[in-house]
């Protein structure tokens, strides 16, 4: 993702307004955009590293992670190694059998089609996700600020 072309939007947006004034106020506009620039970039990753917890939340399996590469950020979906791949039925020995309201019957009908896979397997998907140690036991969410480097 291209944060710079973002930044400078945002400066150039300053100098917009700031060119109501005259030259003195142009001018200040001109140091306070330059001087809001580390700032501006380190927000806007920021907003993808927020962003990058929000996708991470609504998906099935695997999380996303925020990359800094050149300087530059980028969203990138990492799979988790030890997902179950519940579309085979090989190792689905274990039966229960599961009471629902008819109207929560029907936001998972449709959950899972949106999705592509059957009700059985959204919901093994979904229990999976949820009872997952190592997505419990995370203090603090998934939230990282600070700088990368690469």
């Amino acid at each position: 993702m291209n944060v710079a072309a973002y930044v400078e939007a945002l400066q150039q947006d300053l100098a917009n307004v700031a060119g109501i004034g005259d030259e003195a106020v142009a001018e200040a506009a001109r140091r306070i955009a330059t001087a809001l620039e580390s700032s501006l970039r380190l927000r806007l990753t920021d907003a993808l590293g927020e962003a990058a917890a929000e996708l991470t939340n609504q998906l099935p399996d695997g999380h996303v992670e925020v990359r800094v590469s050149a300087g530059e950020p980028e969203l990138v979906y990492v799979p988790d190694p030890g997902a179950p791949t519940p579309s085979g039925l090989e190792d689905l020995t274990a039966r229960i059998t599961l009471r629902l309201p008819e109207t929560l019957k029907t936001i998972v009908d449709a959950a899972a089609q949106e999705a592509g896979v059957s009700a059985n397997t959204w919901l093994l998907q979904q229990i999976h996700r949820s009872a997952d140690p190592k997505r419990r036991n995370q203090p603090g969410g998934r939230r990282m600020t600070g700088y990368g480097q690469s």
